[in-house]
């Protein structure tokens, strides 16, 4: 086994230790923000931070770095108080990964990357039209992470769309079947094969 402790992870190369923190925690869905300001001006920025909150209430969180520069999808959040999250397809990686270049705030990410903007429902933030899964979301809370100046942002579902055929009776949605994603640190992209799925666990 390797061995580093935490001098030695400090003392390492930043980029080197970028990519071996961000690859710690495994796999995780690279996911589209949409969002829009009170302007009217669109935003889509790809993500790996989101996580699941809670199911009742149903509760969807975003981790986001701490605010020391202009952020256009916190900024918009913030202002207009909801946003979507959208799977990225297997074929459109390249364009969601483009989606995290530092476009000016007049530049939409939607039109830049090649997705297409689609608002319904009952939110102003826009939902990307090729995603087989989306999700309408409004924020309730914000809590600072102080170790390291990061943020929750926490979202309530309000409304779900989802491809036919990617959902079960059970409400079992299968990402391998929606082509969904993965991201390991912030720039290596991989597909989920279907493994086995186990009953639910007792002693």
């Amino acid at each position: 086994m390797i061995v580093l402790d935490a001098i030695e992870i400090s003392t390492l190369p930043k980029q080197q230790r970028t990519n071996l923190i961000n690859g710690l925690s495994g796999f995780k869905s690279a996911l589209l923000i949409g969002t829009t300001n009170v302007a009217g001006q669109q935003n889509l920025a790809i993500f790996s931070n989101v996580v699941h909150i809670g199911a009742n209430p149903p509760l969807m969180g975003i981790i986001h770095r701490p605010v020391s520069v202009e952020k256009h999808t916190y900024e918009n959040i913030k202002s207009t108080g909801c946003f979507t999250v959208n799977h990225v397809p297997r074929k459109l990686y390249k364009n969601a990964h483009q989606t995290s270049a530092r476009y000016d705030r007049a530049t939409s990410e939607f039109e830049a990357c090649g997705f297409t903007p689609e608002i319904k429902g009952s939110l102003p933030a826009p939902y990307v039209t090729e995603s087989f899964i989306q999700v309408g979301l409004t924020l309730e809370e914000e809590i600072k992470i102080t170790s390291n100046d990061t943020l929750l942002l926490v979202g309530s579902i309000k409304e779900i769309y989802l491809a036919p055929g990617i959902i079960d009776e059970e409400g079992f949605i299968e990402l391998a079947k929606a082509n969904t994603i993965l991201v390991q640190g912030l720039e290596t992209y991989y597909t989920a094969n279907f493994v086995d799925r186990l009953p639910y666990a007792k002693p």
